[in-house]
């Protein structure tokens, strides 16, 4: 019996993650967001032709996420739906170590294994792919941690071999080589939790063999990975562009993050929940009272469904799903005093206290709490331990009923969300009918509008009366242009935008002419709905001093550089 509930639980399981990987085709099948795909194609396609990042080229991003990209060219060749397919994978392995995880954290709980799957249901549409479907490092980071904390997880509930605790400490290096901010707060965290766990042992004289092996491996992964590094790009380059100029261009500030709590109305939302435990325990030998506390502890995490039925704003929607992020992390942290103040095992906080710490890594980036895109298989695992801190005293009769109605909300408020592309709303992706790419290397692409139809045109154009090794220069670069045509970027910045371009017009006008670019092609319209160049005027008046206009196609100027005749008859028609 119990190995067929195993079969039955493990059938549901991939159930829910086949889902995944069916939304994260589906999304592909009608939206391509040109910006944030042409940042991770352009990059993985110039190191895959041998170009070093960090070394040959400014790049303010750890390097996994694009080498992974890039093996994935070099092994399979240029076709975009080969990355859909890496993106759905990963989606659905993500939903099935979310849901071996929440066993484990579930375990001592009553109804632990179908509480489980239950939490599970609402990352079909709010995994860690399913809003942003193209190949991105905040998804992967979080991929990697989810796998981290399993390992962590096993490695504190069973007796580990010397080798066994050796691989999980290399492993958990892996996301900050991912993502700086997020993986690097995730780092910090398991390290100081796992080096309180381990005085603690030696407090209690239980042995620590395998904390040794756990920290050999880990000094020993990273140490290999900075070799890597100083050896392939310079550790100098490394932390230049990774860590200072990151840190510089995107990291908000201290009072806007803390602001971030004030402006989701955390204490109001927290009045019902404090409310709705408190008649729980008062009412601890009464159903009826019981219920009532669990009708209060809902009203926040039903909220964002009944919004639903009164604003159709979806800007105002999004935002009510959003806000239970503040309101579940305020919770964990007086779920964590309760396993302290109960005296239970210390190793119960290991989790909660390494994603609290995570996701406010994750908030060190511009969009803050829109950062939390890739973050939802954290916050179903937050919720699990809540349930665990609170629900032996207080909610274990009613944590199933609790479990279910929350995980129903987070489904259809999260379908809704995923569906709406709030979280997307900086690039036009719902004006103009669906069309697809001709071109074969970007086969399966498809988006609304005719960013993709113009896009053809200009590949066919370049194709066509431009040389192959003629090096040249796209603003701002929101199309993958040389992914899509095979030729060799040669100049050092493939898009403009503030956070990725460290060059000032000048500076452009002055590379562009080391680097003997001949042509210059401009994007007129953007789906992007933010102009990404700064001082775009100054720059296109100091361009247009070295290339002149040689064509027009439907929403590409194409210019081509002047001779050393055009510019001595230009400097002769200036007025002395």
């Amino acid at each position: 019996m119990k190995r067929s509930r195993q079969w039955i639980d493990w059938i549901f399981a991939l159930s829910l993650a086949a889902v995944g990987v069916y939304l994260v085709i589906w999304q592909n099948s009608h939206l391509a967001v040109l910006w944030d795909l042409s940042y991770i194609l352009e990059n993985s396609y110039r190191i895959s032709l041998g170009q070093v990042p960090y070394r040959d080229f400014p790049f303010p991003y750890a390097p996994l996420t694009f080498l992974t990209q890039a093996a994935l060219i070099k092994l399979t060749g240029r076709v975009f739906f080969h990355h859909v397919i890496y993106c759905a994978v990963v989606n659905g392995l993500s939903i099935i170590v979310t849901w071996r995880v929440l066993l484990r954290v579930l375990k001592q709980t009553n109804h632990g294994r179908l509480l489980a799957l239950v939490l599970t249901v609402p990352l079909t549409v709010l995994g860690i792919y399913s809003i942003f479907p193209h190949p991105f490092y905040d998804c992967d980071c979080t991929f990697a941690i989810l796998v981290c904390l399993l390992l962590l997880l096993r490695f504190q509930d069973e007796e580990r071999s010397f080798v066994d605790s050796f691989g999980v400490g290399a492993v958990l290096v892996i996301p900050l080589f991912i993502k700086q901010n997020t993986g690097g707060a995730f780092l910090i965290a398991v390290v100081s939790c796992l080096l309180a766990l381990f005085f603690f042992d030696v407090f209690q004289r239980r042995g620590v063999r395998k904390y040794i092996a756990l920290f050999t491996g880990l000094l020993a992964s990273f140490s290999f990975a900075l070799f890597l590094i100083h050896h392939c790009a310079g550790l100098q380059n490394y932390y230049q562009w990774t860590i200072r100029f990151a840190a510089q261009r995107r990291t908000p500030q201290l009072a806007q993050m803390i602001g971030m709590y004030r402006e989701a109305g955390v204490l109001w939302w927290l009045c019902p929940v404090v409310l709705g435990l408190f008649l729980s325990w008062l009412f601890r030998r009464h159903r009826a009272g019981q219920w009532f506390g669990l009708v209060l502890l809902l009203v926040p995490f039903v909220w964002p469904v009944v919004y639903l039925l009164r604003d159709s704003d979806a800007s105002e929607r999004a935002e009510r799903l959003v806000n239970l992020w503040p309101l579940v992390l305020v919770l964990s942290v007086v779920a964590m005093v309760l396993v302290v103040v109960r005296r239970r095992s210390f190793s119960q906080l290991l989790v909660p206290l390494i994603i609290v710490a995570t996701a406010h890594g994750a908030f060190m980036s511009q969009q803050l709490w829109g950062s939390t895109y890739a973050l939802w298989p954290l916050f179903v695992i937050l919720v699990a331990f809540i349930v665990v801190a609170i629900g032996k005293a207080e909610l274990e009769r009613l944590s199933l009923t609790f479990v279910s109605i929350l995980s129903l909300s987070l489904l259809i408020a999260g379908a809704f969300y995923l569906r709406s592309h709030e979280r997307l709303e900086y690039a036009n992706l719902d004006d103009g009918e669906l069309t697809h790419s001709t071109n074969p290397v970007l086969h399966g692409m498809t988006t609304r509008g005719t960013w993709l139809t113009d896009f053809d045109e200009l590949v066919a154009y370049a194709n066509k009366n431009i040389p192959a090794e003629d090096a040249i220069l796209c603003l701002p670069g929101e199309d993958p242009f040389y992914y899509t045509t095979g030729r060799r970027p040669q100049f050092p910045v493939v898009m403009f935008d503030h956070t990725i371009n460290p060059y000032s017009s000048q500076e452009i006008v002055d590379l562009a002419r080391s680097r003997n670019i001949k042509w210059l092609i401009v994007k007129d319209e953007l789906q992007l709905e933010e102009e990404p160049i700064e001082n775009r005027d100054e720059l296109m008046s100091l361009l247009e001093k070295e290339f002149e206009s040689v064509d027009s196609l439907n929403n590409y100027e194409i210019y081509q550089r002047k001779s050393a005749d055009d510019k001595d008859d230009e400097s002769e028609e200036e007025p002395k």
